[in-house]
């Protein structure tokens, strides 16, 4: 992580109240494959990590039993909080959490995250896929900024002062060590993407990529 949690946390409270004003088309669209590929049934817990104002797990709500929002700016959770209240969702919770210290003392279903772990160095990234690993969801969706090829510091999808996004390969390897078998690659850009993680058997594991 090249700021620290606090540093983070405050940039993301200056941002809360803009934030869902803003967006690239490609992080609209991995958003939407986020919400897609989690795809909870009606009694599923979802944890939501790194949920900022609630964009994904407002959208989920209305599928799962229960949505576990966590984040580390109390800026982010506010408004989310906000937002919950004024379209009526009644299924969802808000709270302090991060990748590594989720907060969450129960197993879940379904974990989500999108355009949050980036924000981790590698090696803080294992750390983070191995705690959820220890929630024992069946499903963990993971949108990102990620390299599919060399990395362009020119691109719009990441600063590399503050944000420390890794190959795809690096991501795929920590799930696999963590006992999940990837089921699908989506590429929205060269920098930008979705893989979904599943506990299924070995003999099961299929790996397909939209390009």
């Amino acid at each position: 992580m090249k700021k620290s949690l606090e540093e983070h946390a405050a940039r993301f409270d200056e941002k809360a109240d803009a934030y869902d004003d803003g967006g690239t088309p490609e992080y609209r669209a991995c958003a939407g494959l986020v919400v897609e590929h989690a795809a909870p049934a009606t009694d599923d817990a979802v944890l939501d990590l790194g949920t900022g104002t609630g964009a994904i797990a407002l959208q989920i709500a209305p599928d799962a039993g229960r949505v576990i929002g966590r984040d580390i700016s109390d800026g982010m959770l506010e408004r989310a909080r906000e937002k919950a209240t004024e379209r009526g969702v009644e299924n969802t919770s808000f709270g302090t959490g991060r990748f590594r210290e989720p907060a969450v003392d129960e197993s879940v279903d379904v974990v989500t995250t999108n355009f949050a772990m980036h924000h981790l160095s590698d090696t803080e990234k294992r750390e983070a896929i191995g705690t959820v690993a220890n929630l024992d969801p069946h499903r963990f969706v993971l949108g990102d900024v990620m390299f599919f090829g060399e990395p362009d510091p020119d691109e719009p999808f990441y600063s590399p002062a503050v944000d420390d996004p890794a190959t795809v390969g690096t991501l795929a390897d920590a799930l696999t060590d963590a006992g999940f078998a990837l089921t699908r690659v989506e590429r929205v850009h060269d920098q930008v993407g979705v893989l979904v993680a599943e506990r299924v058997p070995a003999e099961r594991t299929l790996v397909s990529q939209r390009r």
